[in-house]
């Protein structure tokens, strides 16, 4: 905790916000888990009661010690958690209680006033059929909502190409789907983790895909913010991580910015210099898919590509669920006025 606080302390030094993940899950294409849950008497980290209260120990004992920073941005559970369900088999169920327990504790922790205290997922969450960590559960608990929209997902730079409309307003349309699955129509809505992956991205179509993505997120209404994944490369004397991570930063090992943080520093200056105003979406795509069919709106299914569509037209479509479709109070709440629907 000492050597944590300390490293928050010097962030802050050099004017960096800190978010702090409790359980880490997933980095680098590494899955962390608790030591003692590898051994030989495995423990489920959603479901094994002594493990849940460890993790919540551990977050009630993260916030005690990190409250008041002014630098600290808040406490998330853990990166990508659902990375972890394929050797801890969990239920829809089990999911939520395991996030309500671990938030819970995350905010007691904290105390008074706080910070952010939030979860994330990958996409797995919003486009795996009946996988256990649900879109309700991203859009409805925790203080923001997090998505990593990644041009890997659904095969999607590979499918319609790096420089196709679907890659570039990915993440635009990844907030949009979040807010649909959201209670609250004005809850905040965090581009988490986004980035130009080779050969997914080509380096030389980095920066433009970089400056698009950021444009076209700028004019999503509730957005929290973007952070971009990763900062630097990982030198190649550093073995065993997957290619794609030795390119996928915005400097190089050395520390060089790369042309893609040029492009992405020089949008930010424009968007800082007279910032986009977001405008409500008027017009709202319906989707209606159950845990079972949610594939159809990643990545190469039916509603994915009809949103895409109308965006290729010049549209800015809403995501509404066709649950929501008759309510007029909650349309009116997001200032929708039209309807479409998928053919």
């Amino acid at each position: 905790m000492d050597q944590l606080v300390r490293l928050v302390d010097l962030a802050a030094d050099e004017g960096l916000d800190v978010l702090v993940d409790g359980v880490q899950g997933h980095l680098s294409s590494f899955d962390f888990y608790p030591e003692w849950t590898r051994s030989w008497h495995h423990r489920n980290v959603f479901t094994d009661p002594e493990a849940i209260e460890a993790q919540a120990v551990l977050l009630r004992t993260l916030g005690g010690a990190l409250a008041g920073r002014p630098n600290l941005i808040g406490l998330q559970l853990g990166n990508e958690l659902n990375n972890l369900v394929e050797h801890n088999p969990v239920t829809v169920t089990q999911v939520d209680h395991y996030l309500d327990t671990l938030l819970a504790a995350a905010r007691e922790g904290l105390g008074a006033p706080g910070g952010l205290v939030t979860h994330s997922a990958y996409d797995a969450a919003w486009y795996g059929d009946d996988h256990p960590f649900t879109p309700e559960a991203s859009a409805r608990k925790g203080d923001v909502t997090t998505v990593h929209p990644w041009v890997f997902s659904g095969d999607c730079a590979r499918r319609y190409g790096p420089r196709s409309p679907q890659v570039q307003h990915l993440a635009e349309y990844g907030t949009e789907l979040a807010k649909a699955y959201a209670v609250d129509p004005v809850r905040p809505v965090w581009v988490q983790e986004t980035g130009a992956p080779e050969p997914h991205i080509p380096a030389a179509d980095a920066p433009e895909f970089a400056r698009e993505t950021v444009l076209n997120v700028s004019g999503c209404t509730n957005m929290w913010g973007v952070t971009w994944w990763c900062s630097h490369d990982v030198d190649r004397s550093l073995a065993d991580f997957p290619e794609l991570e030795y390119t996928l930063g915005l400097f190089g090992s050395g520390g060089r910015p790369k042309p893609i943080a040029e492009s992405l520093a020089a949008t930010i200056t424009e968007l800082r210099a007279e910032p986009w105003t977001p405008q409500q979406r008027e017009t709202a795509l319906v989707l209606d898919c159950a845990p079972s069919t949610r594939s159809t709106s990643g990545p190469g299914g039916t509603y994915f590509e009809t949103w895409m569509d109308l965006r290729k037209q010049g549209a800015r479509p809403a995501v509404v669920l066709a649950e929501r479709a008759s309510d007029e109070t909650y349309l009116a709440s997001r200032g929708i006025k039209e309807l479409l629907r998928t053919p």
